[in-house]
């Protein structure tokens, strides 16, 4: 099998340094896979798939149909070649990531009590007050550690600086319910079937951990008296498109996976139906979003939470992870203010920067917007899975005529950002190794401190050219390896190939 470097002259930022040398860290795995047949990689393609459909790894396609009529259920897509990061590069990220989740944090809990940010006129008051994810039902609610989100999925993408370096962006924040995880921890254990001797040669950091780590920040911020406080995670059921995360994670931590139907509030506590008689929940690890909670005060028509819900959290007797309103927080229009976050709460400087951003709400930016569409990415403030939203470059002038139409009939629900040249890094294609545009997404954890594991869920985006890796629209995914000294290492310990 060819080298990467006999197939294409660049591969920005991941693969090759600025001087087209491969980086220290893929070295040992550039010449192993040269060493493999041709057809090796196609092989393991087809075993890997053939477990995944066997373990039911999947995700439903919403709006989808198969040839009968009914829903989709589709296998994301898994890339055999990893994603490999060094220490000195993860070590500088995740001080970033911890920075930025403690602020985001410390805003929520201001947003709903003492708003010292909009008093010191850093956020404009109606910027909050009228988010649809902001939630007067929290206003005054004092929650555990003043923790709100719990779980927080943050997008990085690598791109060019002004400098001409290579350089983290935080693309955006997941504070309400992030996913992904599963596909991060079966992503390694896939790998490790397919590929153990690659283990042998890198000291590659451990993810297995993780469930572990949710159980333990889950169970810190209960507020019940005993040590092993009931914990539970909430799914809206198995037609939800996550409904595989949901299971697993709930497996993984040995707790009980519940529907609204199995809960039930009595003398303000909540309690879940069992074989055995009524057992009191301490913790809510909620996979369902605000609105649908609780019906008696949200929506009416909700059969996916739990009545009563909200007056059982508000008396302080149970804990839902993440909080309930922490999306006002990861809003889309909230995102330009996080570096201010930072300074203001924290007194430091941001370590992550944030991609340029113009508000459509200010008439200047959109003025500047509306004159450059075809060169930028334009996106709707309440947006997600890659939907409601438009990347000029890649737009027909049909799209960008409609989406112009979109933003001037709701300036406010828009952002715009420049068209980043994303990183790209080897991937296996149909039609051999190629570049393909990537991003990452650690997923933070949130107790009495913040942890994470090494890594986090790496999304490429399979179509060439394309910078949507958004599963939903045809991405897949890779194994991040974070190597713990820095570079591969051709003679690990039989402990530390065995730790992963």
């Amino acid at each position: 099998m060819q080298r990467f470097d006999e197939m294409y002259t660049a591969m920005p930022y991941e693969f090759f340094s600025k001087g087209k040398q491969v980086r220290d860290h893929y070295k040992i795995y550039d010449e192993w896979l040269a060493r493999q047949p041709g057809d090796m990689m196609a092989k393991r393609r087809e075993e890997a798939e053939l477990i995944f459909r066997r373990v039911g790894i999947t995700f439903a396609v919403y709006g989808a149909k198969d040839e009968d009529g009914s829903g989709t259920e589709r296998l994301i897509p898994f890339d055999l070649i990893p994603r490999i990061i060094p220490a000195h590069e993860w070590a500088s990220l995740e001080r970033g990531l911890v920075q930025r989740v403690t602020a985001l944090n410390r805003f929520i809990q201001d947003v709903y009590h003492g708003q010292e940010i909009i008093k010191a006129g850093l956020i404009p008051a109606e910027q909050i007050t009228q988010n649809a994810q902001f939630r007067p039902e929290m206003v005054g609610v004092h929650v555990p550690g003043n923790v709100y989100s719990h779980i927080s999925g943050v997008d990085i993408v690598r791109a060019p600086s002004p400098n001409g370096d290579a350089e983290y962006y935080v693309l955006e924040d997941n504070l309400r319910v992030p996913s992904g995880v599963s596909y991060m921890l079966e992503n390694r254990k896939m790998m490790m079937r397919l590929f153990p001797q690659l283990f042998n040669a890198h000291r590659v950091a451990p993810v297995a951990h993780y469930p572990d780590l949710l159980l333990e920040t889950l169970r810190e911020s209960s507020t019940a008296t005993t040590t092993e406080p009931t914990v539970v995670v909430l799914t809206p059921g198995m037609f939800n498109s996550a409904y595989f995360e949901h299971a697993f994670l709930a497996q993984q931590m040995g707790v009980e996976l519940v529907e609204g139907k199995d809960l039930f509030v009595k003398d303000n506590f909540v309690y879940m139906r069992t074989t055995r008689g009524p057992r009191r929940v301490d913790v809510i690890y909620r996979r369902v979003d605000d609105d649908f909670l609780d019906p008696k005060v949200f929506r009416a028509d909700s059969t996916l939470g739990c009545a009563g819900l909200m007056d059982v959290y508000r008396a302080g007797h149970v804990t839902i992870c993440n909080a309930v309103g922490t999306g006002v927080a990861d809003d889309k229009s909230i995102y330009p203010y996080v570096p201010k976050m930072i300074e203001f709460y924290l007194g430091e400087k941001p370590i992550l920067n944030n991609v340029p951003t113009y508000m459509c709400r200010n008439k200047d930016d959109l003025a500047y917007t509306l004159a450059n569409l075809k060169d930028l990415v334009v996106k709707e403030v309440h947006g997600a899975g890659g939907y409601g939203m438009l990347v000029g470059p890649a737009a027909t002038k049909a799209e960008i005529e409609d989406f112009r139409k979109a933003v001037l009939a709701n300036p406010s629900g828009y952002i715009a950002q420049p068209t980043l040249s994303l990183s790209s890094c080897p991937t296996f294609v149909e039609s051999g190794i190629a570049p393909r545009h990537i991003d990452l997404r650690p997923y933070v954890l949130s107790g009495k401190t913040v942890q994470m594991v090494p890594g986090g869920l790496t999304r490429v985006a399979l179509k060439e050219g394309s910078l949507v890796v958004n599963s939903s629209q045809g991405g897949g995914t890779k194994d991040t390896w974070v190597l713990e000294n820095g570079v591969a290492s051709p003679k690990p310990t039989q402990s530390q190939s065995q730790s992963n």
